[in-house]
């Protein structure tokens, strides 16, 4: 089930955030202290993808822009391969569409790119390094949704 986020649930996509496997060695540095604020639930499209048993499989941020920007998406790491990130993006491109948006971008961790593009995403860029926290380049992508 794929539900609306509520401010109740901001620690537990902070957990996932931070606990994700995919940020671990070199690039464990974006996500520490990094926190999901009930604050940034309300204020953005963000969605959770629940299990059976209401566990937290994976979610996203939309950013509606303008520009419009995928600006989180985590998939817990027993959920990985399920696809639950697929289910995920073809989620935020139905909503990024009913909000009447033509393209999404997104910068992506740079070992989940493969995965973008296989969503649908191009590649259409890099993003710089952001010293201190951020010190290597990240793919930029777009997804069209004409």
């Amino acid at each position: 089930m794929i539900r609306r986020a509520t401010a109740g649930d901001a620690a537990r996509l902070t957990e996932l955030v931070r606990g994700s496997g995919a940020y671990r060695g070199g690039y464990a540095a974006m996500v520490e202290g990094y926190e999901v604020t009930p604050e940034y639930v309300e204020t953005h499209d963000v969605f959770v993808r629940q299990g059976e048993d209401g566990a937290l499989l994976g979610f996203y941020a939309l950013l509606l822009g303008p520009p419009a920007e995928l600006d989180l998406m985590f998939v817990a790491d027993e959920a990985q391969g399920l696809g639950v990130g697929r289910r995920l993006a073809a989620h935020m491109k139905e909503r990024a569409r009913a909000a009447g948006l033509d393209a999404v971008r997104v910068v992506s961790h740079p070992p989940s790119e493969g995965f973008y593009r296989s969503v649908g995403a191009v590649r259409v860029g890099t993003v710089p390094a952001m010293l201190p926290k951020i010190t290597w380049e990240r793919p930029e992508l777009v997804f069209a949704l004409g």
